[in-house]
């Protein structure tokens, strides 16, 4: 561990309990809020959709709050801090993903669902097949988002905590994810969305106090700023450069290529997005809940230009390497710093709330993750798939509130395995799996009258199967330092994201899907469907 490091830790320890007490504060609050709106939870729409009531606005602060999770505040700042401007690229994919679901996917999605993306599926195609198909993929998807939430909290708790080793931090990942299977077995989707209003509101606030600091350190001179964090970087200008780490050689530039496609197309394919739309009365609300998210959003993701080149300049790549390889220290390490440093009180304070909101931040998210997992295991597998619709409302809700509790115990099993990975890379992968194997059936089956059954389930599988195998036999999972079982090599996959090969695979796949296909298409079906996505006539 380098010196600054040692002094870093050493003044984290000095006001542990101020910083446990802080963050001990922060998640008695977002339990109490969970608490509350539980006891408002009445029914299935209650649960699913919190009752349809939220405005524009809190919906679109809930949006960015189930968005900018630990891959965006810890992920990306680390991913900036040691790969300079190529770590910026995770920000511009992110940001620039919204335009899809904005123009594509929320409106229509709005108006011609219920509660899950299956249900907008089986309006028109055949509903067993497709609901089993759409159920596994949410899931699927689900999980390997909520790794990389598991790894943000691993590295921020033990950091706080003064623990290092992989023993604490497992044992961390098991906390938190009994934490957020409490937030939706409690709150369902009301108590959810309130934690990601307030989580959402604390982490644009935090974010903004730790840019202004840094950006006062600097004279609010940005070209200060770039190059004082190429001087610590180790790498000069090539920092600033395009290139550090994806235009090392031609696999490095296809992996970039397969990342951007990821990113692009992966937001309007995630689980727990795509069921904030149902949360609102109308798809016109829907549709301005995704303009407040897009302002929000992007406001954030210019920021964290300052938390990542900050954590460059002023903590260092050596200690922040020291902290976590992955980088996912990055920035408490530099709210300590910039509240006056290690040893300081303002130092341990600012290193506290930042800490505690990133936290609340990973328990939002996972909660919102698992909320959309166990709901379309509960409303699609369970009531419409294996019951065929014979269940009531009370029993669908509870089947849902066991399979969080399962889905939670998975999650927690995998990523304790997966605490030396960086967040932001995790998440790309989830934006993989979701754009190979969602989008592609969405979009047909909204745009496309020819699309049948076959093809949704040739698309979904397709997607699913090949983003997941190319994931396991990639550099992510072994023959790499940073793998997931570092001490194997097992991997034939070249890139560390699959996108490239299995997002065009799941169209091509749709299609073919159609055109083998014996399956006549209900026109009468589509026809209802295209009315109902554009002009909201019979939506829920």
């Amino acid at each position: 561990m380098s010196a600054q490091a040692l002094t870093l830790a050493a003044g984290a320890s000095d006001h542990r309990p101020l910083i446990i007490t802080l963050f001990s504060v922060f998640v008695a609050v977002t339990l109490g809020i969970t608490v509350w709106a539980g006891r408002r939870t009445k029914d299935a729409t209650d649960f699913y959709a919190g009752g349809r009531s939220f405005t524009g606005l809190q919906n679109g602060l809930a949006i960015s709050g189930d968005y900018m999770s630990a891959a965006s505040f810890l992920g990306i700042a680390g991913s900036i801090a040691l790969a300079g401007y190529d770590g910026f690229l995770y920000s511009i994919g992110f940001l620039v993903a919204w335009l899809v679901a904005l123009l594509l996917v929320a409106e229509p999605l709005r108006n011609s669902g219920r509660f899950t993306m299956a249900d907008m599926l089986a309006y028109r195609l055949r509903q067993r097949p497709v609901r089993t198909a759409a159920g596994t993929s949410t899931i699927v998807v689900s999980i390997f988002y909520l790794l990389a939430q598991m790894v943000g909290a691993g590295a921020l708790v033990s950091l706080l905590l003064g623990v290092h080793g992989d023993g604490p931090k497992r044992l961390i990942v098991a906390l938190v994810g009994v934490v957020m299977v409490l937030y939706v077995t409690i709150g369902g989707m009301k108590g959810t969305t309130w934690v990601q209003i307030v989580k959402a509101v604390l982490l644009i606030l935090g974010t903004l106090l730790i840019t202004i600091l840094v950006m006062d350190k600097f004279h609010w001179n940005p070209s200060s700023l770039l190059g004082a964090a190429a001087d610590r970087s180790g790498k000069g200008s090539a920092f600033l450069e395009p290139g550090l780490k994806y235009g090392v050689d031609t696999t490095s530039k296809i992996n970039f290529i397969s990342l951007a496609l990821a990113l692009v197309f992966g937001t309007a394919g995630l689980p727990h997005v795509l069921v904030r739309f149902y949360t609102v009365p109308t798809a016109k609300v829907a549709r301005k809940s995704v303009n407040w998210a897009i302002g929000i959003i992007g406001a954030f993701y210019l920021m964290t230009l300052a938390l990542g080149f900050g954590a460059a300049a002023l903590v260092g790549h050596d200690a922040i390497v020291a902290s976590d390889k992955a980088g996912n220290t990055a920035a408490p390490l530099l709210a300590e710093n910039v509240g006056g440093g290690a040893g300081t009180t303002g130092g341990a304070i600012l290193l506290a709330v930042i800490s505690a909101v990133a936290f609340a931040t990973i328990l939002a998210v996972v909660a919102g993750l698992t909320l959309a997992s166990s709901a379309s295991f509960a409303h699609d597998l369970w009531a419409n798939v294996i019951r065929r619709g014979k269940v009531t409302e009370k029993n669908e809700v509870a089947t849902a509130k066991i399979a969080a509790v399962v889905i939670g115990a998975v999650a927690i099993v995998l990523g304790m395995y997966a605490t030396k990975l960086n967040a932001a890379a995790l998440v790309a992968l989830a934006f993989a799996v979701a754009a190979s194997a969602n989008l592609p059936t969405i979009l047909f089956s909204l745009y496309w009258k020819r699309f049948t059954t076959a093809g949704a389930v040739w698309s979904i599988y397709g997607g699913l199967v090949s983003s997941v195998v190319l994931v396991i036999f990639s550099p992510v999972v072994s023959g790499a330092d940073d793998a997931l079982f570092s001490g194997s090599d097992f991997h034939w996959f070249p890139l560390t994201n699959p996108g490239i090969v299995s997002i065009p695979l799941a169209f091509a796949l749709g299609w073919l899907g159609t055109m083998l296909s014996r399956e006549q298409p209900d026109a009468a079906k589509y026809q209802e469907l295209e009315v109902r996505a554009l002009t909201g006539a019979g939506a829920h």
